[in-house]
């Protein structure tokens, strides 16, 4: 004589209540309530941490070494610019060029395209470049923005040192490009990360 199998599986309305809750149950028996009345408070989520959205698609940075500088410390001060685990990992490509009098020059180019990297360079550098370079950045913002696009020129030699500082003389290139093409999106972005005051 065979049983007939019967499913143990429950559905959520018969699952029996956790440990917690059956001792909490007698709890209040043994005091005579029947019945638990539970009431859920609501909560304000405006104040806490959400994570963002990631607002940048790619950067492109851009360093031109000149045949009196020394090639891995301009790769150095780039470096630098970055966050540690994307500076560990970035592939830069090489380029040789000529310049106006014959003088070699090697152009060292590349593209970061992981989205979540190409937030942290944006936040790097937020969070290291000084005050008097985000108002000047402030000040003259729509002049580095271009479809979507913030340009920034960083001082080789200040990054070279590892400090995050606007410079115009034989800079570091930076493209930012964000996936909202706006220039008030762009700047809103900019000041909710903290590279404009």
């Amino acid at each position: 004589m065979q049983r007939e199998r019967r499913s143990t599986r429950r559905t959520s309305k018969q699952l029996k209540p956790s440990c917690w809750r059956r001792g909490l149950l007698q709890s209040l028996r043994s005091h005579g309530q029947k019945e638990l009345k539970v009431e859920f408070a609501p909560i304000d989520l405006s104040d806490t941490f959400l994570p963002q959205t990631v607002s940048v698609a790619y950067v492109d940075v851009r360093a031109f070494a000149h045949a009196t500088e020394d090639l891995d410390k301009v790769l150095a001060a780039v470096r630098n610019v970055m966050p540690q685990e994307l500076a560990c990992t970035v592939v830069f490509k090489e380029t040789a060029l000529t310049g106006h009098h014959g003088n070699p020059i090697t152009l060292f180019e590349a593209r970061i395209k992981s989205r979540n990297m190409a937030q942290a360079f944006l936040e790097k550098l937020a969070s290291e470049m000084n005050m008097i370079d985000k108002e000047q950045l402030n000040s003259e913002i729509l002049q580095h923005l271009e479809r979507g696009n913030l340009y920034l020129r960083l001082n080789k030699q200040s990054s070279f040192r590892g400090k995050v500082k606007l410079g115009s003389t034989d800079p570091i290139h930076v493209r930012i490009h964000f996936k909202k093409p706006r220039a008030e999106d762009v700047i809103s972005i900019c000041r909710q990360i903290g590279l404009l005051p």
